[in-house]
């Protein structure tokens, strides 16, 4: 260890931008054995460890499974990865680490593209995944089951984070979900190019052998009502998410040409999987418009340009430093040919005398002095509107808790933006009914929904086993 005075700081490589835009294909290599072993070996094992203690939502054990992988001990680095987190696999591949665990690394410098600087947390965490899976090992689970069953409403992160540290006490988890595949934004909202779809059906898979039960095609207060479940098993986790797009304003709302970022998302991976899928949200050959600045808008620029879109550009109300996306990202959209322009507001979608769509009216936007805590505000340049042209204009503005009838009429407690409240141990209004991830938070990171679902799971375990002890 401590080898960061000998060895630079060295990312994966990424394939060349020419040639990844042609598929969906994951953009990073991994590392290789010689490769993680070097990276981790620069870790100065602090004695408080600012990437776990600060920077993972999560808490994991990072300082201790890059010492094992340094020491080429993949077995235990395998396990000790996989002990606080759901999937380690995923999340090294998906986690905004410059803004979490290497942002908080001792190392880091502020400057990712210096040879000194943070360990390279995430990707060692995927190398050292993909490799124990290789070598056939696998997370370990309860050898008997307990006979307690729990209701888990979504099989997005939350709901599959929850699932793990259940049946790890032997308690299995029934999950439902009304889409066709496990994973929820895993599957159908985080493209190909972050997160290969192979690792999100591996750890279902792992999940199923283990016993967790997976009911599809289900569609909660249609299909089966809440009360049911709540009667059918011991307790219900309720990790629904947050997927309703924000809107810019109400006009022109029926146009084929203005999308939610979700729902395009999830179309092009349909089409990928040759799966049935709405045509209208081709961009072949279109100027493609994308408002917003997180990683949702830049998961969409760069599907459009593999949908070979004409033209991709990104508009983001704030400058470049303020973008809420991970730097990586929006490094990676600009190889691959996007065009960013910033402090543009988008005020109104403009419309021909026909009623259809042509583009949206910007406003040039000015930041602020920074006040006592940094932050800058910001505000309109007068007389600066201007029409931004487009052939499809894709709106990545942020998410919002969907308003389910179901929820309110079964007696769960919401606020008024429609997200559930939970108590400390992640309890709703009714007893033994748990709820977590975005459904609760409001739209966050997975590594977030992954948290809330492991500790959900927790106060479960307490709630059905009373006062014994919970073993995981």
């Amino acid at each position: 260890m401590y080898e960061f005075t000998k060895i630079e700081r060295i990312s994966p490589t990424l394939r060349p931008a020419d040639e990844r835009v042609g598929n969906f294909d994951e953009i990073s290599e991994v590392y290789s054995t010689s490769e993680t072993a070097s990276q981790a070996s620069r870790c100065v094992q602090c004695g408080n460890p600012y990437c776990s203690s600060v920077g993972c939502p999560l808490s994991n054990y990072i300082p201790q499974w890059l010492r094992f992988i340094a020491e080429k001990d993949l077995k235990q680095a395998f396990e000790i990865s996989n002990e606080s987190s759901p999937f380690p696999e995923i999340l090294g591949r998906i986690c905004p680490q410059d803004r979490l665990c290497e942002g908080a690394c001792t190392l880091n410098d502020g400057n990712e593209e210096e040879t000194i600087g943070a360990i390279t947390i995430g990707s060692i965490e995927v190398a050292i995944s993909e490799k124990g899976f290789k070598k056939g090992f696998k997370p370990e689970f309860a050898d008997e089951m307990t006979g307690k069953t729990v209701a888990i409403v979504g099989s997005g992160p939350a709901g599959l984070s929850a699932a793990t540290f259940l049946l790890r006490a032997g308690v299995k988890p029934v999950v439902y979900d009304k889409a066709d595949k496990a994973g929820g934004l895993l599957t159908y909202g985080i493209p190909g190019f972050k997160l290969e779809k192979a690792a999100v059906e591996r750890r279902v898979q792992i999940l199923l052998d283990a016993g967790m039960e997976l009911k599809l095609g289900v569609d909660i207060g249609t299909d089966v009502t809440l009360a049911e479940l709540q009667k059918e098993h011991d307790a219900v986790f309720l990790g629904l998410g947050a997927m309703a797009g924000r809107a810019l304003d109400d006009e022109a709302y029926n146009s084929d040409n203005i999308y939610m970022a979700v729902p395009f998302l999830t179309n092009i991976q349909k089409k990928i999987e040759i799966q049935q899928f709405d045509k209208k949200y081709d961009v072949e050959g279109k100027r493609v418009v994308v408002i917003g600045g997180g990683d949702t808008a830049m998961d969409c620029v760069r599907t459009s340009i593999r949908e070979k879109a004409a033209k991709v550009t990104c508009l983001y109300r704030r400058d470049e430093e303020n973008m809420p996306g991970s730097r990586k990202e929006v490094r990676a959209a600009k190889d691959e040919g996007v065009e960013f322009k910033f402090l543009k507001s988008p005020k109104n979608f403009v419309a021909d005398e026909k009623g259809n769509v042509y583009g949206a009216k910007f406003v040039d936007m000015k930041l602020s002095e920074p006040d006592a805590s940094g932050r800058q505000a910001v505000s309109e340049i007068e007389g600066s509107e201007a029409i931004v042209e487009a052939d499809v204009i894709i709106l990545a503005l942020g998410f919002n808790n969907e308003k389910l009838n179901w929820i309110t009429k079964s007696g769960v407690e919401t606020n008024q933006w429609g997200a559930i409240k939970t108590n400390a141990k992640g309890e709703t209004s009714l007893k033994n009914v748990f709820a977590g991830g975005d459904s609760v938070r409001g739209a966050d990171l997975v590594v977030t929904a992954a948290l809330d679902g492991r500790e959900a799971a927790m106060s479960i375990l307490e709630s059905i086993f009373e006062n014994e002890p919970a073993s995981v």
